[in-house]
């Protein structure tokens, strides 16, 4: 899609088309088409952005749990969107030997033990050596950090999807 056709979405288009930026969270795209008109693809991101941050905590939470752990495989999870197995796949995540799966699964586990939601790291923008250490050195973390760096991270993701799906 060009940008010139966003702002001419109807509010129920944009939502259809633009839904999907922040996995399983479609509110985010009908709080994102009540800033239109965007001047820019990256206002438009920055719009997306802004109704995550200023969503309440709950729904901050919400939006965090509605991503997949790292390393489920399309069939195996049925939550799994389409653009989560596209990213994972990228990053070598859907190829992972038995051990690979079970390191995987084992920080997994730890991290939704410390902080009760899933670890949520941009994957396109790293591989599986860069993604586990990143797993194992944010377990440090507390779990405030860690919601803001998720959030962090989920719009690094949304904003590579927009990148997908409008051209300048």
């Amino acid at each position: 899609m060009k940008f010139d056709d966003v702002n001419t979405l109807l509010p129920d288009a944009f939502v259809v088309e633009f839904g999907g930026l922040y996995e399983h969270s479609p509110w985010v795209a009908e709080g994102a088409a009540q800033q239109r008109p965007f001047a820019s693809r990256e206002g438009m991101l920055k719009a997306f952005s802004d109704v995550v941050h200023q969503a309440g905590h709950d729904r901050q939470i919400a939006l965090v749990r509605a991503h997949p752990e790292l390393g489920h495989r399309a069939g195996i999870d049925p939550a799994l969107t389409e653009a989560s197995a596209q990213e994972q796949g990228s990053a070598g995540l859907d190829r992972l030997s038995p051990a690979e799966y079970a390191h995987f699964q084992s920080l997994n586990t730890a991290y939704r033990d410390k902080f009760g939601m899933p670890f949520v790291i941009c994957v396109r923008k790293a591989g599986k050596a860069v993604i586990l250490n990143a797993m194992a050195e944010r377990l440090l973390s507390t779990p405030e950090a860690e919601l803001a760096e998720a959030l962090r991270q989920i719009d690094a993701i949304a904003s590579l999807r927009l990148q997908d799906k409008v051209t300048a």
